[in-house]
């Protein structure tokens, strides 16, 4: 997934992903990953913590053990690029993480996330470099190590039109898998020999949450949201639902804030119906005849192609490609049936899973290699470096 050729990729990378109870990393060398490790954390360790952002030094002590266990060393490593957490505002592509992205993300001023710890992990990592490095002398060839974080999920370059709700008071936001589906844009170019200016792609990332976004001349000028209801039904979250039931919930007296919250997100979609957000699953029990999730698996695949196709509008219907990709779209049975509802639109390629570290790690070798810009971030209002 790397864009520079291989003689092109020098310098040592370490990557940082953090989950919810996991927190993944890798070293790449070279071009190649001579590392990768998922660490977990136990129920136990985490409730020490009364807030996810407490755990910003736990998992970086972490991180750094386990990297001394694998016998790498910090002062070898170049630059740290993280999983992109939940800030505005910011378009997409890389940046540094600077004292105003610390603040937002640390503060949770847009959402609080396990991903908002990636950022601020390897801000922390970078810093024990410089110093480490200081204090043997060392002159690196790369210059003092920098974290960054590439493609952040709130990435907004959505035209003004495409930002208009119902009300004011509720614009249409951005969240979407803007990192994996950026790097499968460039994947798709490199494989096609088009060139991104001239190219209008729509890209549906089907995991656990399900994002539709509208890539035009390098920009992504539409998505769904992936968290705020402004979607399709997921394995796993609800997706679009009917204000009126929706509300009448919320003042029922029966759950909470969090619990409405979780039946939208984490017990909405194919968990709600059947407990499981495995798609594999749901596909298995439709194949076998059971007519409960035959039904479901016609509205899942129903409820994507609706959403790839309102893209479709956005550009007067001339789109190139509609891309599938994400941990679902190794499922040739839903593929195939999303295809068979949205080909008449543009053609229709398939690149199934997603591999994060790789995708932050290419985006490290094209900053090493002076092949991208470089954007600063500013709590405030956007800046165009």
């Amino acid at each position: 997934m790397m864009t520079a050729d291989k003689k092109e990729q020098k310098g040592t990378i370490l990557v940082v992903n953090t989950g919810s109870i996991t927190t993944k990393f890798a070293v790449y060398k070279d071009g190649s990953c001579i590392l990768e490790q998922k660490l977990e954390h136990s129920v136990q360790e985490l409730s020490r913590f009364a807030d996810v952002m407490d755990q910003d030094q736990m998992r970086t002590d972490a991180i750094i053990s386990a990297l001394g266990e694998q016998g790498i060393r910090l002062e070898d490593i170049d630059i740290v690029m993280c999983r992109g957490g939940l800030f505005t505002p910011c378009v997409t592509g890389v940046y540094n993480v600077n004292a105003d992205m610390r603040e937002v993300l640390s503060t949770s001023r847009e959402g609080n996330h396990a991903c908002n710890l990636s950022a601020l992990i390897g801000d922390n990592i970078a810093h024990n470099i410089n110093a480490l490095r200081d204090k043997e002398g060392l002159k690196p060839a790369f210059g003092p190590c920098i974290a960054y974080v590439a493609d952040p999920p709130m990435a907004d370059e959505m035209l003004p039109e495409c930002h208009v709700g119902g009300i004011p008071e509720f614009p249409r936001r951005t969240l979407f898998h803007a990192l994996n589906t950026r790097a499968i844009m460039r994947r798709y170019l490199r494989d096609t020999g088009r060139k991104a200016e001239d190219t209008t792609a729509i890209i549906c990332h089907m995991g656990g949450g399900v994002t539709i976004s509208l890539h035009r001349g390098g920009r992504v000028i539409d998505t769904s949201h992936g968290l705020g209801g402004d979607g399709p039904i997921t394995p796993e979250r609800a997706g679009c639902c009917p204000p009126y039931p929706l509300i009448d919930m919320c003042f029922s007296g029966k759950y909470t804030k969090e619990e409405i919250r979780k039946k939208l997100i984490g017990r909405g979609g194919a968990v709600a119906y059947f407990g499981t957000n495995d798609m594999r699953e749901v596909v298995k029990r439709a194949k076998e005849g059971r007519e409960e999730y035959v039904v479901f698996m016609k509205a899942f695949v129903l409820n994507i192609a609706k959403y790839i196709v309102a893209q479709g509008a956005v550009v007067d219907g001339k789109v190139d490609v509609i891309i599938l990709t994400g941990g679902v779209a190794y499922s040739t049975d839903i593929t195939d049936a999303i295809t068979k509802k949205v080909d008449w639109l543009a053609p229709v390629v398939v690149y199934p899973g997603e591999n994060e570290l790789a995708s932050l790690a290419e985006n490290g070798y094209m900053i090493l290699a002076k092949e991208t810009k470089i954007h600063t971030y500013n709590k405030d209002h956007l800046v165009e470096d």
